[in-house]
């Protein structure tokens, strides 16, 4: 005995940590979120290039557009253009459009238009990068004003982290005659990075430039240049103006090095104007576009991973356990008298149908009725099967003459008394005729009304939006309710009824 309650107990252990542990896993890894109301920010930016084309010449316009490698996910990506070619292509780890065509004149316009999320899974693909670069060349002053500034940095900084960090600051201290005669009068910040650059690259460390976007809606904004540095795991980025180290949250890389954002061929003035502007999207409908447009299975184990139609069985078909939990705490802790456990919860689940006062009140008639009529079957001493024919024949006469009524009177409602479980409501009746000789009138009428009530509570609690969707999204919060219901099984003290019932012995021993 002793070891068939270890044997429980370390079953329901097992059920409940597992079925946590997947829902933490799909929560807090994987981000599924928990309510089916949360949004996620969706992003549309557009990039307008404009230029003047010659006239004779054939036009070749190149632009770098984002990689979107690791924390975004595009959801759509279109080039809007007038005779012209596009292609896309990669280059040195950036991605760049080109528009081409043999002749055009004037003004030009062209369109790029992105509309991206946030990368919804959390596992992201292991990134790769420089660890050490050969030193850039540098003579004469230059370079002892180089190595004056080196060697304070070498100092105070630790590792490769605080090194950059210190570079940086120590460069746009302007006040420094060595930092004064590296900048030679352009104090800009491309200049400053590319003085950084080459104070790093004599230590050999590798370093590049880093050109983002803000993520912020309407707002006109040219790009910001970043610095980043591989440590051996990650990519490091810094304010070139600051030196403080982590690109922020809204930033969006758009290419890296040191070439222009656009090259034109065959025209002049070009110009670029980025516009922007967010919105928000049901998060589980954004997961399952970003899992359609990566490689990450994001959801493809998961429930939503089934056809629609299916779906919608299934977000029914989850909810049984949840109305046979609430059974079982009525039966075993409080007490409640109904016929068995399932059929409750299949008379809830009717009600999905009838609505819960429409099927109340049919329930009740049917249930009255059929009652009679088996009263009636058991004066002719018919036996149990040609009994329960006959019940069953009636009960589909008179669903089907309640839905042609119903009709008639204008109550649409009634109509979906077809749909009703006329199996169930058959059994109901002939068990509960079994009670009422076998225990008597008041006895059944308990039974009955315990049923109704414990059927309603049942039909209420799965029918919450929140709850089904949860239930839905985390399957495997079932295997914590089944290690409930194991526990509930060991269950022997008094229920709630029952303290009531025996209140008066209590009394008396006081």
């Amino acid at each position: 005995m002793r070891s068939l309650t270890l044997h429980l107990k370390v079953l329901i252990a097992i059920l409940v940590v597992l079925g946590i542990s997947i829902t933490a896993y799909q929560i807090f890894v994987l981000g599924i979120p928990v309510t089916e109301d949360a949004t996620d920010d969706l992003w549309n930016i557009d990039a307008k290039v404009e230029f003047v084309a010659n006239a004779k010449d054939p036009i070749k316009i190149q632009m770098f557009v984002p990689p979107l490698s690791r924390d975004y996910v595009s959801l759509n990506e279109s080039f809007i253009s007038n005779n012209y070619g596009v292609a896309v292509n990669r280059v040195d780890g950036n991605r760049k459009v080109t528009w081409s065509a043999r002749r055009a004149k004037g003004n030009q316009t062209l369109y790029y238009r992105l509309v991206l999320t946030k990368r919804y899974t959390g596992e992201k693909a292991k990134v790769k990068g420089p660890t050490f670069r050969d030193s850039i060349a540098v003579e004469g002053p230059e370079k002892i004003a180089a190595e004056a500034l080196l060697a304070p940095i070498r100092q105070h900084s630790a590792d490769v982290e605080t090194f950059i960090g210190e570079a940086i600051k120590r460069v746009n201290n302007l006040n420094d005659d060595n930092v004064k005669l590296l900048l030679a009068g352009d104090p800009s910040t491309p200049h400053k990075a590319k003085i950084v650059e080459l104070l790093l690259s004599i230590a050999h460390v590798p370093i590049e430039k880093v050109h983002t976007i803000r993520l912020v809606a309407d707002q006109p904004q040219t790009p910001e240049l970043w610095l980043r540095s591989f440590n051996g795991n990650d990519w490091l980025y810094f304010n070139p103006e600051t030196g403080e180290q982590g690109l922020p949250t809204d930033r969006l890389l758009w290419w890296t090095g040191d070439d222009n954002l656009i090259t034109v061929d065959g025209g002049k003035k070009a110009n670029v104007t980025f516009s922007l502007n967010n919105s928000e999207m049901n998060a589980i409908r954004l997961a399952k576009l970003t899992d359609e447009n990566t490689d990450a299975n994001f959801l493809e184990y998961s429930l939503y991973g089934l056809p629609l139609q299916t779906q919608q069985t299934f977000m029914i078909m989850v909810m049984i356990p949840i109305g046979v939990l609430v059974i079982l705490i009525l039966r075993n802790l409080i007490g409640l008298q109904t016929l068995g456990t399932f059929t409750p919860v299949l008379i809830a689940l009717a009600f999905r149908e009838t609505q819960l006062g429409f099927g109340i009140v049919l329930f009740t008639v049917i249930t009255a009725l059929g009652l009679s009529l088996r009263s009636y079957l058991e004066h002719l001493k018919l036996q149990m099967l040609p009994r329960l024919s006959v019940v069953l024949t009636f009960v589909v006469v008179l669903i089907a003459a309640i839905s042609l009524f119903s009709h008639k009177l204008g109550l649409e409602r009634g109509l979906s008394v077809a749909l009703f479980p006329m199996v169930i409501l058959t059994m109901t009746i002939e068990r509960l005729s079994i009670t009422w000789e076998e225990r008597g009138g008041g006895h059944a009428m308990k039974v009955a009304i315990g049923t109704l009530f414990a059927a309603s509570l049942a039909h209420l609690i799965m029918s919450v939006p929140e709850l089904t969707y949860f239930v839905f999204t985390f399957p495997a919060i079932l295997l914590i309710l089944v290690g409930f219901m194991l526990a509930m099984g060991r269950y022997r003290g008094y229920r709630l009824t029952e303290l009531v019932r025996f209140k008066a012995f209590v009394k008396a021993d006081s």
